[in-house]
């Protein structure tokens, strides 16, 4: 399949998207490229293969959810720019 400045236009028309008349003929070249790579691809045989998402696989790579001891009140308002009624004092943005 052969992609035309027209069709160029139409797609960029549907995407909402400009394209210069300077850019026009590059675009097209580039949509060529990429429909005779996809035509590459579909006469690779995958019969047998089974479909996944992944290229590589993957694993599970997050660390174990452990309770630790955080910050005490005091230690939290040692950080504090101003303190009112034992707690962090910002500026109202709500009138």
């Amino acid at each position: 399949m052969k992609v035309t400045a027209q069709d160029v236009k139409y797609i960029a028309q549907l995407s909402r998207l400009i394209v210069p008349e300077a850019d026009l003929e590059k675009s097209t070249e580039e949509f060529n490229q990429i429909l005779n790579y996809a035509d590459i691809l579909q006469k690779i045989d995958t019969t047998g293969i089974e479909p996944t998402p992944y290229v590589l696989p993957i694993s599970n790579a997050l660390r174990k959810d452990v309770a630790k001891e955080g910050v005490t009140h005091e230690e939290a308002l040692l950080n504090a720019p101003e303190v009112y009624n034992d707690g962090f004092k910002v500026p109202r943005v709500i009138e």
